[in-house]
């Protein structure tokens, strides 16, 4: 049986039926949700920016960031993920990642499908949800950045809006057991210089989480 492709998307994978559908599983699944397990605070969303070619780049602590950054940026998103998540045993979190519109990646080796899905997303009303750290981390630092959102972000000449998630210490296991805020940082110009971006993105995201920055550090050191 031939594999299927998870990493290419086209712009009719983004019309009105997925669309609808992921407003209201926002609506119906995740506001009711945030708010009563996580009583989540969202900050911010002035900074939002009416285009739709825009990459949203959050930290990333949980399999709760892709729906609390669409819920706090209030933007239908299409989420860079990790191939393996399309191959999870657990069915149900299968299922979302799919149907919810994201699309996988090689993360050692991108291939051209990526590049032609993110042009197809940024055809539409859609935008682009990466989360640089590459995958879930639980300490508390902003370090080993993958620079693949600079190159989408000036290949597709879309500004870099920083979101952060805060306060996350586990999955709630009861109402009102939790306490997150998301914060929305201010838009990066992608016309500034790769490394700025980098910088810019880390001490937003610092600020917002209070996570330490070892981004500058990291930099010395590969010039």
């Amino acid at each position: 049986m031939e594999e299927k492709n998870y990493n290419r998307r086209c712009e009719k994978d983004y019309g009105f039926l997925r669309t609808t559908y992921y407003r209201l599983f926002v609506i119906f699944v995740v506001f009711v949700v945030s708010k009563l397990m996580y009583n989540v605070k969202i900050e911010g969303r002035e900074n939002v920016p009416k285009s739709s070619r825009i990459i949203y780049a959050a930290n990333h602590v949980s399999y709760l960031d892709p729906p609390m950054v669409s819920l706090a940026t209030w933007k239908y998103i299409a989420y860079m993920a990790k191939q393996e998540l399309f191959k999870d045993d657990n069915k149900l979190l299968r299922f979302l990642v799919h149907s919810l519109g994201a699309f996988a990646v090689n993360r050692e080796k991108p291939e051209i499908a990526t590049f032609k899905t993110v042009k197809s997303i940024f055809n539409t009303h859609w935008s682009l949800g990466i989360f640089p750290q590459g995958r879930i981390i639980k300490e508390p630092v902003i370090s080993n950045i993958h620079k693949g959102f600079v190159m989408f972000a000036k290949k597709f000449k879309a500004d870099i809006v920083p979101v952060g998630v805060c306060g996350f210490d586990g999955y709630a296991k009861k109402l009102f057991e939790k306490h997150m805020t998301i914060k929305v940082g201010k838009p990066i110009s992608y016309e500034l210089d790769e490394n700025e971006i980098v910088r810019e993105w880390a001490r937003q995201i610092c600020e917002m989480t209070g996570f330490e920055n070892k981004i500058e550090e990291e930099l010395q050191q590969s010039s």
